[in-house]
């Protein structure tokens, strides 16, 4: 801009000097031009982390009308500010791309906000009072809902173990009245009391087929936890939940993204309802955070009718794309109900089990493709990752040389055979470092040392052989945090710091990587790296600032870095108080 001033004072000279009026139109279109580059928003005095490997690193960002214009440094960068751009002083803080969450399921993060909250319980007898609690205050009659219960996180065991759970008498002792129904943190389980198992039809009697497990005792009297595909015996009788409900757990999940300095979410399977409800917020401009949507694989009449429609890009300026498909292969370690090629340590005699048939992946895989939507399937234990990719491989050898950027959603243990098998095929881990945090003190009593080490949360083998691997927290499994997730990826520790050195350290990410799992690897899953994920010239102006430069900080201070602000579209929408 300087060079443009510059020419107009020696047109203006000229102009005097020969009263050659004619040169005045030309000094206008100038002006105008200048105009123009006028940003809406600068952004600058802070360290900027691009994720841009020709331009890493740089002090000043220019957006106009939700894009970025230019990139550099401070002093080129204010030539683009005017008298109406909104300067965005970092005070020597730091920026990285907008974080974009992996695999999460957006209207569980807002529906978890309104029921009991079971993820800081520390034993049965903590379930039991906080229902209680709720018994206390509710209608006899109403149903108890709550989610984020892990008996292996527990600080004691309870009296009474089947099959490694804790049984439902101490839970109905506390609600005669009320049907209660707890989802387990991993969502793979649930725990019912007597009310509910009576309202549902649940009896000694009661069985259930593949892809579940109704758990009883030796006198086969049900215990009250339904694994897997058997959750819906309980989940079909909890009243569907009011529109105005819905309503509230979409805004609770837009602001909680926002404060966790997320500007897009990978959700992992979705309805025809939540569809609704998305459009809806979409239309009444309350959706701030860019969707990236899977369709629901266990609804087969939703595929048929997005089959006949095909993928949605782009919606409401790339608010919201629709253009793939969640498989469920397996269940959880924690539930016991992932998919293993040979028994679990801690349950001799049982591998846990599919939660879809490899013929119906194979069936919805093939579809898919033909109608140009992306599959992700859902795949934990190291027999169900197998399945998987044998099933993927089938459909890839009948259509050669496409760019389909499958993925496996978890890829959390895996045969030494097959993690090569990703990057040969290109197929994309989506995985969630938060699990090795929260899982893996436990996850060695299910598989034992020889698995974990040679297969389990293996993110180095993995980028070693060529693959790209994306992260999340799979929320509300994990709290929608991505700095916990980024400290898991560069730590390999708890969230409390054990141990030193890490789990497996050899398996770290380095920070770099870390941060490109969460940015620019993300938007690659989601076909988007030309719009985002990084930040380049073109791209949407979604930033995220924090508090601390995660990237040099010590290791042990990552965990205290706070979101300042996140920036969706050129706009602030949200900012620490």
């Amino acid at each position: 801009m300087g060079i443009i001033f510059a020419l107009m004072k020696s047109l203006l000279e000229v102009t005097l000097h020969t009263k050659l009026i004619t040169l005045f139109p030309i000094i206008l279109l100038l002006w105008i031009g200048c105009e123009k580059d006028i940003a809406d928003m600068v952004i600058q005095n802070g360290k900027i982390y691009t994720v841009d490997e020709f331009n890493p690193l740089v002090e000043a960002v220019a957006v106009k009308d939700g894009k970025i214009i230019a990139v550099g440094s401070q002093r080129i960068i204010s030539q683009w500010i005017g008298a109406q751009t909104q300067v965005v002083n970092l005070n020597r803080g730091t920026m990285i791309p907008g974080l974009i969450e992996g695999h999460g399921h957006f209207m569980g993060l807002g529906f978890a906000k309104m029921r009991l909250d079971l993820t800081t319980i520390s034993n049965y007898d903590d379930l039991v009072d906080m229902v209680a609690s709720a018994v206390e205050k509710s209608e006899p009659g109403k149903w108890i809902l709550g989610r984020g219960w892990h008996q292996s996180k527990w600080t004691s065991t309870p009296n009474t173990i089947v099959k490694g759970f804790q049984t439902h008498e101490k839970l109905s002792a506390v609600s005669p009245n009320n049907p209660v129904w707890l989802t387990h943190a991993s969502g793979h389980a649930g725990f019912a009391n007597e009310k509910a198992m009576e309202i549902s039809g649940i009896s000694s009697e009661s069985n259930f087929g593949d892809g579940g497990e109704i758990i009883k005792d030796l006198k086969g009297t049900p215990t009250g936890i339904f694994n897997e595909r058997a959750q819906g015996l309980i989940s079909r009788n909890v009243p569907i939940e009011g529109s105005g409900n819905a309503e509230m757990a979409f805004n609770l999940a837009v602001q909680a993204s926002l404060e966790n300095g997320i500007t897009s979410f990978q959700d992992a399977g979705v309805g025809k309802s939540t569809i609704k409800v998305y459009r809806n917020g979409l239309k009444k401009n309350k959706l701030k955070v860019r969707l990236y949507v899977m369709l629901t694989s266990r609804d087969p009449d939703l595929l048929e009718e997005w089959y006949e429609k095909g993928p949605e890009i782009g919606t409401g300026g790339d608010y919201l794309t629709i253009r793939s498909i969640k498989l469920n292969a397996d269940g959880a370690l924690g539930s016991r109900g992932a998919w293993l090629l040979d028994d679990y340590i801690d349950r001799p005699g049982h591998v846990g089990m599919a939660t879809q048939s490899m013929e119906y992946v194979y069936e919805v895989s093939s579809d898919g493709f033909a109608k140009g939507f992306q599959v992700n399937t859902h795949a934990i234990g190291d027999r169900a990752n197998r399945e998987v990719l044998d099933q993927y491989e089938d459909v890839f050898n009948e259509n050669p040389n496409i760019d389909h950027r499958w993925r496996i959603e978890h890829a959390q243990h895996i045969d030494p055979k097959d993690i090569p098998r990703f990057a040969e095929m290109g197929v994309i881990p989506s995985m969630q470092a938060i699990h090795l945090s929260s899982d893996r003190p436990w996850a060695i009593n299910r598989l034992g040392p020889k698995r974990i080490k040679d297969g389990a949360y293996v993110w180095r083998k993995l980028m070693d052989s060529g693959a790209i691997i994306i992260n999340g927290t799979d929320v509300p499994v994990e709290p929608v945090n991505p700095i916990a997730s980024f400290y898991a990826s560069v730590s390999r520790k708890t969230l409390g710091g054990v141990p030193d050195g890490g789990f497996e350290p050899d398996q770290k990410m380095t920070r770099f990587e870390a941060l490109k799992s969460y940015t620019i690897n993300a938007a690659y899953g989601a076909f988007e790296e030309n719009i985002k994920g990084s930040i380049q010239v073109g791209k949407y102006a979604d930033f995220t600032v924090l508090s601390q430069d995660i990237m040099t900080i010590p290791e042990r201070d990552i965990l205290d870095t706070k979101i300042v602000y996140t920036i969706v579209n050129g706009i602030i929408e949200y900012q620490a108080k």
